[in-house]
């Protein structure tokens, strides 16, 4: 589903990852989807801090010798999972 919007976009976002090549985007593409996004996303909440900022407001009452994964890693993959599900 594309929903219309009448937002002003910037003209390219560029996300930068050491040792690697920089990924530009810019949104004159027209009209287009891919599953490749939820790399953008993840790029974005790693410049931002959303999830990291989001999973502080939690408190973790499990044993920390009995956890594999992290709140912060909990709250990111059921966030990202909803997003690409959209």
């Amino acid at each position: 589903m594309i929903r219309s919007t009448r937002r002003s976009l910037p003209k390219q976002f560029r996300f930068e990852q050491p040792k690697s090549p920089p990924v530009v985007v810019n949104f004159q593409g027209g009209q287009v989807t891919s599953d490749a996004g939820l790399s953008l996303i993840a790029e974005i909440d790693r410049k931002l801090q959303i999830t990291s900022q989001f999973a502080e407001c939690f408190q973790d009452y499990r044993k920390p010798n009995r956890t594999d994964h992290t709140v912060e890693s909990l709250i990111t993959q059921r966030i990202y999972g909803l997003v690409q599900k959209c």
